[in-house]
């Protein structure tokens, strides 16, 4: 194994590195004397901008514009549906072509809230806290705390603390009776030496996010293709109380590099990890007819109890540097990794759940300016795996391509539970994805015209239907096919009558080919923002005031099944189109944001309610209000 040699190069890396390095002192700012800090002094960078040797470092974000979309849902901007409520399992609205070329876990509907949080790296000159407080209506929460020092010029830490936690929606007992309880916190610390040779970035993650399963409800009354008018009614009870899945998410992230000379930089990256899933039921008061199939697969058949855990531990050695304008850089990477399942064994399947995986890789980067770069990402995996990516950020145009020759994740592949098994060996799959959108300023009027093409050879999903020899419903298929799917879009910020901004986006969906029915898109998607944005009161409180509308054609969704946190391809309920409308209301004032959001307006006057996902309502007419503080001493 390669893991040990590893562990002692890198601190044999780190120690003779700061060795070599020179030494210097600086001095602590003295924050005392006089009250100078603010937004401006603290300033932050990512690790992909000190990878690239970019020194993009950012002023701290103080803008209200749409600071009200607090939602994980609104944040992508509705591109992601859940099952109504905050906290609930997430899927792309439109394919996503991204992710690990190796093996994966296949649980994903959880990963946006741990990926999106990742540490930004701090440079201050006094010690600064941001709290963020957000009561939603009908005992929706989250707090967002973080913290950030420099002890000296060469040396910082901080952390962030996220809790969410979120009342049900559908037969709530009363306040705090969670749906959602999810803790994520992190930790992360940077230091370089005084001549700036060696740099070090070091931090630790973790999340823990229960979700009580509600299974959906019994629609009470579908009116057609339009709404749903009796979602909330108070006869209408979710078929689940007692069923629960938990992921449990934690990782040590370690980059450091040592420059040798202009231009020429030996860098190590190591990752290392678990992630958890699992899912609980009482079957003594949860239906047993909410399960397709049963399998007694422990001495306890009325609690089901099925998990899966996988570790790894990922170790990038590489040489980059920077000549000019362009980056270079080619490494070698290793990834060991170990799956569990609760009910499998090695012996039993087809695929291996420990082993290796081997790396090699580059990257080529053309800074024209701070604003137009043009990169190349190349990655090939031993056995035949690979990954090519091209990203070009201009002025005037922003396009991506990419194209990635993946391997089956382990739940596609084996799985067995308390109401699901198979063992399959699918062959890797084929992902190619380009878009290109252009930028267009004319006067008070924005525009970015441009398109997704996405295409699938291979493709592996869930999809519901009748299987020989089980009784159950939903499986992983792979289709023999083809799917390509083609995404006309058109964004715009138009401003008028000096203080108003309308924001319309809309996406047109057609398939260009979509063998077995696979892919499940709306063929019409639109987002539109109406707001008025000014300073008031001598410039001492800013505002933005609006609407947002969101509103797509009625398709045939993808369906959620709890057991196996997994969306799936069904034809038995379409989603109908709604038009949901948000009003709100943003301010700020010197250092302090807040904002009021009233959700779901066309319920309070129709009583009508939309599905989030099939057989989940989603969010009810309810008020919503946040504030955030900034503190620099």
């Amino acid at each position: 194994m390669f893991l040990k040699p590893t562990i002692f190069l890198s601190f044999l890396f780190f120690f003779c590195a700061t060795a070599v390095a020179q030494r210097g002192g600086s001095k602590v700012v003295d924050d005392s004397t006089r009250n100078v800090y603010g937004p401006n002094t603290t300033r932050w960078i990512s690790e992909e901008d000190l990878f690239y040797d970019r020194k993009n470092y950012q002023t701290i974000d103080t803008s209200i514009i749409n600071y009200h979309r607090w939602t994980y849902v609104q944040r992508f901007n509705n591109k992601y549906k859940d099952l109504g409520n905050i906290g609930t399992a997430l899927y792309p609205v439109f394919p996503v072509v991204d992710g690990s070329i190796g093996v994966s876990t296949g649980y994903h509907v959880y990963d946006p809230y741990f990926f999106t949080e990742e540490p930004k790296y701090f440079d201050t000159k006094s010690p600064y806290t941001r709290m963020r407080i957000i009561w939603g209506g009908d005992g929706r929460a989250m707090t967002r705390i973080e913290f950030s020092r420099s002890i000296n010029k060469r040396l910082s830490f901080g952390f962030n603390y996220r809790p969410l936690l979120v009342d049900k929606q559908i037969q709530r007992a009363g306040k705090g009776d969670r749906q959602t309880t999810s803790h994520y916190y992190d930790a992360y610390t940077t230091y370089k030496t005084s001549n700036d040779k060696y740099q070090l970035l070091i931090n630790y993650r973790r999340i823990r996010h229960s979700v009580v399963e509600l299974g959906g409800i019994t629609v009470v009354d579908a009116p057609g293709d339009s709404t749903y008018a009796s979602l909330f009614d108070e006869n209408n009870s979710p078929i689940l109380t007692e069923a629960k899945s938990v992921h449990l998410q934690n990782q040590v992230h370690l980059f450091h590099q040592y420059r040798i000379g202009n231009g020429f930089q030996l860098y190590h990256q190591s990752d290392l990890g678990k992630k958890v899933n699992t899912y609980e039921d009482d079957l003594t008061i949860d239906p047993r007819t909410f399960y397709d199939n049963e399998i007694n697969v422990d001495s306890f058949p009325d609690v089901a109890n099925d998990s899966t855990r996988f570790s790894f531990w990922t170790n990038e050695l590489g040489l980059k540097g920077k000549i000019g304008r362009v980056f270079y850089n080619g490494y070698v990477k290793s990834r060991s990794y170990k799956f569990r399942y609760k009910y499998l064994t090695a012996d039993t399947l087809d695929i291996p759940l420990t082993d290796d995986e081997y790396y090699i890789g580059g990257r080529l980067s053309y800074e024209h300016d701070s604003v137009t770069h043009l990169t190349a990402w190349l990655e090939y995996l031993d056995g035949g795996n690979y990954r090519a990516q091209f990203t070009l950020q201009s002025r005037w145009i922003d396009a991506k391509a990419v194209q990635l020759l993946s391997r089956p994740s382990f739940i596609h592949n084996a799985y067995r539970g308390s109401f699901d098994f198979w063992n399959n060996r699918f062959k890797n799959t084929t992902a190619t994805q380009l878009e290109v959108f252009g930028k267009l300023s004319l006067g008070r009027i924005f525009i970015s015209p441009g398109f997704k093409y996405t295409d699938y050879r291979d493709y592996i999903y869930f999809k519901e239907g009748d299987y020989a020899g089980t009784t159950q419903k939903v499986m992983p298929v792979q289709s023999s096919g083809k799917q390509e799917l083609l995404s006309p879009e058109l964004r715009m910020d138009v401003r008028f009558l000096r203080n108003l901004h309308l924001r319309p986006q809309v996406i047109y969906s057609a398939f260009l080919t979509n063998d077995d029915d696979a892919l499940r898109v709306p063929e019409l998607f639109v987002n539109t923002q109406l707001s008025y944005e000014n300073m008031l009161f001598n410039n001492n409180l800013q505002v933005q005031i609006g609407v947002d509308f969101h509103w797509r054609s009625s398709y045939y969704d993808l369906a959620y099944d709890p057991a196996m946190q997994q969306y799936y391809v069904q034809d038995q309920i379409a989603s109908p189109a709604f038009p949901l409308t948000d009003v709100f209301f943003n301010g700020k004032m010197k250092r302090g944001r807040f904002f009021f959001k009233y959700n779901n307006l066309v319920q309070a006057f129709t009583q009508s309610g939309y599905l989030a996902t099939p057989v989940y309502p989603g969010q009810r007419n309810i008020l919503d209000f946040g504030f955030e503080l900034l503190l620099f001493d």
